[in-house]
């Protein structure tokens, strides 16, 4: 009985030291992340538990995943510049490397004190993009900390913000359009100075009289493939990735219809002089 009670504490001692770490190492930006240009104006803080990043008109700041995932459900809480943030950018995106790369875009173009932040989306496949949606938000991004979600899976890519979703890009390979699904992408965001074109066309240039502009980041949690060496973390019938089968459902689909109606401000799909020859053909598919 003694041996047995041995056994049954060492197993629930691991068990117990398992959940620590997986709790220790969710979210920890020290673990997640690399900071990778910015000279100091990137910070981890608080032991991991927030990440900022910084613009002046000397340079931005930006990090990037230590991991590189093949498929994943990647949550961020991000708040975003408060005050005038005309001519700012904070990109948070997933991306593969090379000329012909695959991309999964969320970009906040900042505003003038009091006007609404931009959502930008883009899909880039096989290094081709022009697949721009853009979206007012229902709330002041800059007050509180909001999740920023990107589903992508075999099925579909959905942005998501506080788990409404906004824009779905589907695979439509059936229908000759390539979707994202054989390179391995980093994570990365950065903080960056886009004056000539990120407010109002360019017109509203930044007020370096703001700065440092600031971004923070916290709580973020991938669940995801992670590709090291060649292979995939997930076995083809792992049981525990119901992302990486999840789709829309009726729900879903009524939200995001909801959210372009009111607050989609832009969509290439509608662009009639940007594509006179004919909108792109997943534009009609989808």
């Amino acid at each position: 009985m003694a041996s047995h009670s041995f056994v049954s504490i060492k197993i629930v001692t691991f068990f117990l030291l398992s959940s620590f770490l997986i709790a220790a190492s969710a979210g920890n930006f020290n673990q997640d992340f690399d900071i990778t240009w910015g000279d100091g104006r990137a910070k981890i803080l608080n032991n991991g538990a927030l990440l900022t990043l910084s613009l002046d008109k000397s340079s931005g700041s930006g990090f990037q995943s230590k991991n590189q995932y093949l498929f994943g459900k990647i949550d961020m809480q991000l708040k975003l510049v408060p005050g005038n943030s005309a001519g700012t950018v904070t990109a948070y995106y997933l991306s593969s490397q090379g000329s012909a790369h695959d991309e999964i875009d969320f970009e906040f173009l900042g505003n003038l004190s009091g006007d609404p932040y931009i959502v930008h989306t883009n899909v880039f496949t096989q290094g081709k993009g022009n697949r721009e949606q853009q979206f007012y938000l229902w709330f002041d991004p800059t007050k509180d900390f909001h999740t920023y979600s990107i589903l992508w899976n075999p099925i579909s890519i959905v942005f998501s913000v506080d788990g409404t979703p906004i824009r779905e890009f589907k695979n439509l390979e059936s229908k000759g359009i390539p979707f994202p699904k054989n390179q391995p992408m980093w994570l990365y965001s950065s903080l960056w100075d886009a004056e000539d074109w990120a407010t109002r066309g360019g017109l509203v240039k930044t007020d370096w009289t703001q700065a440092p502009f600031t971004a923070s980041y916290t709580n973020f949690n991938a669940q995801a493939c992670i590709w090291s060496s060649g292979s995939s973390s997930c076995s083809s019938n792992s049981s525990g990735n119901s992302w990486l089968t999840q789709s829309l459902d009726t729900t879903g689909q009524q939200r995001i219809k909801w959210v372009q109606k009111n607050y989609m401000i832009y969509n290439y799909c509608t662009d009639t002089k940007r594509f006179p020859q004919g909108f792109p053909p997943e534009c009609s598919l989808a």
